[in-house]
């Protein structure tokens, strides 16, 4: 089992930024590829971004790309999600991801682990 703590989620304002951080703990001996996805109310949850083990490989939805960065520390277990120049059009709960395998990194069900979520909201 895999468990993903979530932080850095809350209240900005359009045009600024946040970082969130998901801490993984639990058997993180195999490496494992990341994701972050949100969810709005009243909509599906979406893609936002994913990384490969190594960090070597990224991929970002179209909505973010220039403006979200995902990157790791294997040290730390952690993975991170840079958020810049945000808009009130990215106000949602977001969740990170785990899961053995980097293939169909974009299919929220083929996570096998989630963490609980962090509200985001930006204000117009």
């Amino acid at each position: 089992q895999v468990q993903l703590v979530e932080s850095g989620g809350g209240l900005v304002q359009a045009g600024g930024s946040l970082r969130l951080s998901c801490v993984a703990s639990g058997r993180t001996s195999r490496p494992l590829a990341m994701g972050w996805f949100c969810q709005a109310p009243g909509k599906e949850r979406e893609f936002v971004a994913a990384i490969n083990w190594n960090g070597g490989r990224t991929k970002y939805a179209d909505s973010v790309k220039g403006r979200f960065t995902i990157s790791r520390d294997n040290a730390k277990n952690t993975v991170y999600l840079q958020m810049n120049s945000l808009k009130p059009e990215d106000t949602a709960v977001y969740y990170c991801a785990a899961d053995y395998s980097y293939s169909d990194y974009g299919v929220p069900s083929k996570y096998d682990y989630w963490g609980q979520g962090t509200q985001v909201t930006v204000s117009s």
